[in-house]
């Protein structure tokens, strides 16, 4: 379980120093030296981590507006995360798992251009708001690290069936919600996968009792901070946008039937007891893409034909299909293109960036019906003719090509769950304060 015996010793992680040092011990001179707040496997997690991270959730719920929760609750809530993180980088530090400085800098990169700085200008910007920059650089290789883990451990294990493709595709020619996006949050009260009969009564009790707090009134966000084990709960349980085809399974027949700010009863599942609340939904647009349908003729160099013999002869038959010569019967005799020769050339329907760049440049130039003069890609030399134009509603086929996507992402909240618990099941935790 976690509730810890030694709440009080938590809360003055943000007490003042002097009852702080109640904690830690002092060197020879006197200097307040740091302390283990918890011990996990051959690792420690330090009293001056969690300090820290503390006091950057309390200002992060308090710039948010969010009535931070009792130390008491939200201590505990955060030693918590950061044994487990502990445990995950320990698990990839034993399989060897890097983050090179490259992917690092790329990360970083990017975090400081939605910020409107130079990657240059980041340790600056962070210096301002108080943060560290070295401090903030190793959080952020951690977080890649415990990603790159749950994409090896979680993503890359989720089975998906031939059977379970087809019937979701079934199911989503049906479901009006296929088209309609839902932002939700979540709380979850774990349980082990070896917990007794006693352990899971008591933690469906908890569920309940949240159940009926958060639909008296008590605010949502606060109950996920202060009781939730999931992976979201110190961001307020917050899942954010789901798609109606990428909501979890376990939640699936349940969150259409909500009313916004409606909370679902608790659900039950391998890694214990679901809330689930809706926050707000939203239609999805229809996926509309600009296409092309054309038809071309590729004839390739070698020992016989170079590349000038080859676009002569192109030229040729360009000439000869103006003249009146049936591109489709010439296609079939000569185009090398084995893929289209048998439909007389032709594409079929293409969206934009579908063809290789030289291919694609000369399609956008083409008018209806126009055929182009014979070009050069590295498939080869063409001519093309541009067929139609159309703008196209590709929802469904979208939703073809994501339906894999889809059934992994509606596995990964519980299989990462599970993932997360087994990791903590196994390890050796010892609490210190």
């Amino acid at each position: 379980m976690r509730h810890f015996r030694f709440i009080l010793a938590l809360a003055c992680c943000l007490s003042p120093p002097t009852a702080l040092a109640q904690n830690m011990e002092l060197s020879d001179t006197g200097e307040l030296l740091d302390s283990i707040a918890a011990v996990v496997n051959d690792g420690v997690v330090l009293t001056s981590e969690l300090k820290i991270e503390i006091q950057q959730i309390v200002a992060r719920l308090e710039a948010q507006g969010t009535q931070v929760p009792p130390m008491s609750q939200l201590a505990p809530q955060i030693l918590e995360r950061l044994v487990i993180r502990r445990i995950q980088l320990q698990r990839a530090e034993r399989i060897g798992m890097q983050i090179p400085d490259e992917t690092l800098n790329i990360a970083l990169a990017d975090i400081a251009e939605r910020n409107g700085v130079s990657l240059s200008d980041l340790p600056d910007m962070l210096r301002r708001e108080g943060i560290d920059y070295a401090n903030y650089r190793m959080e952020m290789r951690d977080q890649l690290i415990v990603e790159q883990l749950r994409q090896r451990d979680v993503i890359g294990s989720i089975n998906v069936t031939p059977r379970e493709l087809e019937d979701y595709l079934e199911r989503q020619a049906g479901r009006a919600n296929r088209n309609v996006e839902f932002k939700l949050s979540h709380i979850l009260i774990s349980t082990s996968a070896n917990a007794d009969p006693e352990n899971v009564a008591t933690a469906e009790k908890r569920a309940w009792e949240i159940y009926e707090r958060a639909t008296n009134g008590d605010p949502f966000v606060e109950l996920a901070i202060a009781y939730s084990d999931g992976q979201q709960a110190l961001d307020g349980g917050d899942m954010g946008w789901r798609k109606g085809e990428e909501l979890p399974t376990l939640f699936g027949d349940i969150v259409p039937g909500l009313e916004i700010g409606q909370i679902g009863e608790p659900i039950r599942s391998a890694s214990g007891f679901h809330l689930v609340r809706l926050d707000d939904r939203r239609g999805a647009e229809p996926i509309m893409e600009s296409q092309t349908r054309a038809r071309h003729i590729l004839i390739t160099a070698n020992e016989i034909l170079d590349d000038e013999a080859v676009q002569q002869k192109l030229t040729e038959i360009r000439q000869q299909i103006i003249d009146g010569d049936s591109f489709e019967a010439v296609a079939k005799v000569v185009s090398e293109d084995p893929g289209s020769a048998i439909n007389g050339g032709d594409l079929g329907w293409n969206g934009p960036d579908m063809f290789v760049p030289e291919f694609q440049a000369v399609c956008d130039q083409l008018e209806i019906d126009e055929i182009s003069e014979p070009f050069r890609s590295n498939f080869g030399w063409h001519v093309i003719q541009l067929l139609e134009r159309r703008v196209h509603d590709t929802t469904d086929e979208v939703m073809h090509q994501e339906a894999m996507m889809a059934i992994r992402n509606s596995k990964l909240n519980e299989e990462t769950e599970l993932w997360a618990r087994r990791l903590r099941d196994q390890a050796f935790v010892e609490y210190r304060l």
